[in-house]
């Protein structure tokens, strides 16, 4: 497996997730699709989407339902590429869905391990590779970026990092589709800021790319603690996702409703 091959791979499938074709991420236009249900896309994603905008840098793909296709046929045609994913253009876009009762809700940056940097770590701790079995007892707020409650039949492979029989890191990673396994960390507080959150993270990764999948990370801009985890780990930016969903969704989100 190769960079070019890993990229190739996620770029199939955020096709399939917004039912556009790989190559048009790949253009210097921009391409309004409309969104379809797939049952090949990311198992965590709710389609068909209100919007969902993804760039790999050259352009813009806006995956739509099609009442709201020309608005962001137009935010999209107006601003460039990285514009449309800050304000204040993002305001532009926000006003013109509020009254269609939608909001800008996801903004996200995610990852793809670079071959040329990816390599095992040192960590202090011991580490252990750990499989679904070994996840039962471990669906706690502790480890709530690592393994999910809601998904547990997804979580399917993770490495921890023990002081003893104590476990102070653990890296999990979904099955959220057929080729590609999302990686999420978490460390507990005091035993932070020593290394241990990259070298569970990058030991996974490499287990993940041993069985043929693809690892991938996604971290919020603003978490600039997760972006540094990702880098060290031996990953690199590849792409960029933009989610709208309804007010009445983001309200609740913000404990408005």
């Amino acid at each position: 497996m190769t960079n070019k091959d890993i990229l190739n791979i996620a770029m199939k499938q955020s096709a399939i997730d917004l039912n556009c074709s790989a190559e048009d991420f790949l253009s210097v236009e921009n391409k309004i699709v409309l969104s379809m249900p797939n049952k090949k896309a990311r198992k965590y994603l709710t389609l068909p989407f209100d919007c969902n905008m993804v760039s790999y840098g050259n352009n813009i793909v806006a995956s739509v339902r099609s009442d709201i296709a020309d608005i962001a046929a137009d935010y999209i045609k107006k601003y460039p590429v990285e514009h449309c994913f800050e304000t204040p253009n993002m305001n532009v876009l926000n006003d013109k869905l509020s009254d269609y009762g939608l909001k800008i809700c996801f903004m996200a940056e995610y990852f793809l391990p670079d071959l040329t940097n990816l390599k095992k770590l040192p960590c202090l701790y011991e580490t252990r590779l750990l499989k679904q079995e070994d996840f039962s007892e471990l669906y706690i707020p502790q480890w709530s970026n690592a393994l999910c409650e809601k998904r547990k039949e997804l979580d399917v492979l993770g490495v921890g990092a023990y002081d003893g029989d104590n476990l102070v890191g653990l890296a999990g990673c979904s099955a959220d589709c057929d080729d590609m396994l999302q990686i999420g960390v978490d460390v507990r507080t005091e035993y932070r800021r020593r290394g241990i959150a990259q070298a569970i993270t990058s030991e996974l990764a490499l287990e993940i790319i041993k069985r043929g999948k693809v690892p991938f990370y996604c971290a919020a801009w603003s978490n600039i603690k997760s972006v540094r985890n990702a880098i060290k780990s031996g990953f690199r930016p590849s792409w960029i996702e933009m989610t709208v969903k309804s007010k009445d969704f983001v309200d609740k989100m913000n404990g408005l409703s």
